[in-house]
């Protein structure tokens, strides 16, 4: 008889790492044994700081008078993005503001001028004359994706460069603006913005700013929002050129409302509802143009206009002087219109 080998006397318990071979297959050569997620949050952490250090250098501090006098009106953030002083912000910070005051992460303090200021996108470009600036340098918000790691530095509650930390929650959602007009484009993020962080930057781990902290929704946590990076520089170049945003000009006042489903089906409309005209300024393109009371607006050069903020986006400088047609809604009467916009 064949002796048997008796099983060994069971030890201690063996610890298994979970790998994604099959099971019994080996795990593949140079595999950790175990996982290290000390060296992942090191690796997070040092992301962070030195994003930070890169940036916070360029991010100020703007504390603002009102009136006459010399009186505290506000206080937010900016950050210096050209070596020669230019400083974005936030509209809603500077808006008003007869002084404006900023302090430098160095100490400096100094006055600084009112460059541009655009309320229908909320941001502003402020300069001041000093030597030693150091610029943060403008990344590309288009290249963003949700879940992608991202940095606020400001000054919420007059707290100096304070840092935050979260990431890109959703992309591509539109704000409005004070003005009423809709913000497209918009970063939606949970790094926690506060009173005072308007106007500082979103930076991603490389350092690069990628958005402008602009608003957050008081009854929620964790909703955020910046500017996009690619508005902000488009508009801060139109600011400093000519001191605002030129936007074409109608000279009406209009509201959305939906259309009769007979209507939709009888033209093959795409959409269903469009701009109703509920008044025309005198001397206005739209006035000319012989717009009336109680006409639709369905379309502007072949594109259909759902609503007022169709119609709003639309209306860019682009369109300045340039004859444009509108597709119409008159009664059942289906017209076009040439509109010459106004500046």
């Amino acid at each position: 008889m064949s002796a048997r080998r008796s099983a060994a006397p069971p030890g201690p318990r063996e610890l298994r790492l979970v790998t994604n071979n099959s099971p019994g297959e080996p795990a593949a050569s140079g595999a950790p044994a175990v996982s290290d997620d000390g060296s992942l949050l090191d690796a997070y952490s040092r992301a962070v700081v030195g994003a930070v250090d890169q940036v916070s250098p360029s991010v100020v501090f703007l504390e603002m008078s009102a009136g006459g006098s010399q009186r505290a009106g506000g206080s937010g953030s900016g950050f210096i993005f050209t070596p020669d002083g230019f400083i974005l912000t936030n509209s809603h910070v500077v808006h008003g503001a007869a002084r404006i005051r900023v302090t430098l992460t160095d100490g400096r303090s100094l006055d600084a001028d009112l460059i541009g200021d655009d309320p229908g996108t909320d941001l502003a470009v402020v300069r001041i004359q000093a030597p030693n600036l150091t610029p943060a340098l403008l990344g590309d918000s288009s290249a963003l994706r949700p879940g992608q790691i991202v940095i606020a530095i400001g000054n919420p509650y007059g707290f100096q460069c304070t840092v935050t930390a979260g990431v890109v929650s959703a992309l591509g959602r539109s704000l409005r603006a004070g003005t009423g007009r809709l913000i497209d484009n918009v970063i939606q993020t949970d790094a926690a913005l506060n009173p005072g962080n308007s106007g500082g930057p979103l930076v991603n781990s490389r350092g690069e700013v990628v958005g402008v902290n602009t608003a957050t929704i008081q009854a929620a946590q964790g909703i955020c929002f910046a500017i996009a990076v690619d508005t902000a520089r488009f508009v801060a170049a139109r600011l400093i050129k000519d001191g605002r945003i030129r936007r074409a000009w109608l000279g009406l006042a209009g509201q959305t409302v939906p259309l009769p489903r007979r209507v939709v089906r009888f033209f093959d409309l795409p959409a269903a509802t469009g701009v109703l005209v509920t008044g025309t300024d005198p001397g206005s393109p739209a006035r000319a143009s012989g717009l009336r009371d109680g006409d639709i607006i369905l379309s502007c050069s072949g594109a259909p206009l759902a609503g007022v903020d169709d119609l709003q986006r639309f209306l860019t400088d682009a369109r300045v002087g340039v004859s444009t047609p509108f597709g119409i809604l008159r009664g059942t009467e289906r017209l076009t219109i040439a509109i010459v916009p106004g500046g």
